[in-house]
């Protein structure tokens, strides 16, 4: 089986969601990979190293702004001329406007929220969690060309040192899909790696109290090299950024690490971080839910526990 996997890239770097979702289709065959934008043909000879044989390169100006509609046209053209008939997708708001428009175009089926991919009795059979995450369900295709979008931590990327072969693509766009234009593109401004990518996540909640007390949860995330999340009671409060937000209207993360400061556990916080390496959850109630599924639960005053772990952190870091 030959897999078409859509590198997405940010920055001159590789989104981690996107190789990770390589990584997974090298392990089912062939893996093939295509790289949109302008400027790409470096980045896009990298893709050997995470597992590709062979990279499409689609580097062409009109590529330059990161808007779906020229992407699907590059995709579309390749499916179509090279036969491909599983198309994959690493989670991304950029990525889920390209499969969902590449789905149309083909008239093809799209599986969503994946997080494994397997054979079975000689087809391919996708798992996607159910009933907020309470059981695993089977997800099925009844024709080709399959499309499927992976949540995010889904699978882990992996350096295979290999080579890929680096073919040209020529891009040639519909006339609607030249019709939007970016004007303006924001970056929130922000220190340390990103939630999705962060191996350390120190993430606040309504125990806290305030605003003001996320600064303790910043000290230890800087401490611990990580990065800051919240809770969506967090944010609606206005407590902290909407991007920070993990849980099943947020983010869905795994880090090596995830320390929950604050947060009660509920279930619609569970789904977006159950995927953690080590969960440590620090909270005055012992009684809290998140005690259920952690690794390592402390009880107590998070104003007086943050401050002495984050200086211990420092000692032991310097």
């Amino acid at each position: 089986m030959t897999t078409l996997v859509f590198l997405e890239h940010h920055g001159g770097e590789f989104v981690k969601n996107s190789l990770g979702v390589l990584a997974k289709a090298a392990d089912l065959g062939d893996a093939h990979a295509v790289v949109a934008g302008s400027g790409v043909k470096e980045l896009a000879a990298r893709g050997g190293e995470f597992g590709a044989q062979k990279v499409w390169a689609a580097d062409d100006a009109a590529l330059e702004a990161p808007l779906p509609q020229p992407r699907v046209d590059v995709l579309e053209r390749l499916v179509r001329g090279n036969g491909y008939d599983t198309v994959l997708f690493g989670q991304s708001v950029l990525a889920a406007d390209v499969a969902s428009g590449l789905a149309a175009r083909l008239e093809a089926g799209l599986n969503w929220d994946l997080t494994d991919l397997v054979h079975e009795g000689g087809t391919l059979v996708g798992k996607r969690p159910a009933l907020q995450d309470s059981v695993i369900v089977d997800a099925g295709w009844k024709s080709a060309p399959r499309l499927a979008l992976f949540r995010s931590g889904a699978f882990d990327p992996r350096q295979a040192g290999g080579e890929a072969q680096v073919e040209d693509v020529s891009v040639q766009l519909q006339d609607f899909s030249t019709k939007a234009t970016m004007v303006e593109q924001a970056h929130a401004e922000s220190e340390g790696p990103s939630i999705e990518e962060a191996d350390v996540i120190v993430a606040g909640g309504r125990g806290l109290g305030g605003p003001e007390n996320f600064k303790l949860v910043e000290e230890l995330a800087q401490a611990l090299g990580g990065a800051v999340a919240a809770t969506r009671a967090v944010v609606d409060a206005g407590w902290y950024p909407y991007a920070a937000q993990v849980g099943q209207t947020g983010k869905t993360v795994s880090p090596k690490l995830y320390v929950a400061v604050g947060i009660s556990g509920a279930i619609q916080h569970k789904v977006g971080m159950q995927g953690s390496g080590t969960v440590v959850a620090i909270n005055k109630d012992g009684n809290a839910p998140i005690f259920e599924f952690a690794d390592l639960g402390v009880v107590g005053d998070l104003h007086e526990i943050l401050p002495k772990l984050t200086e211990l952190v420092k000692q032991r870091r310097s």
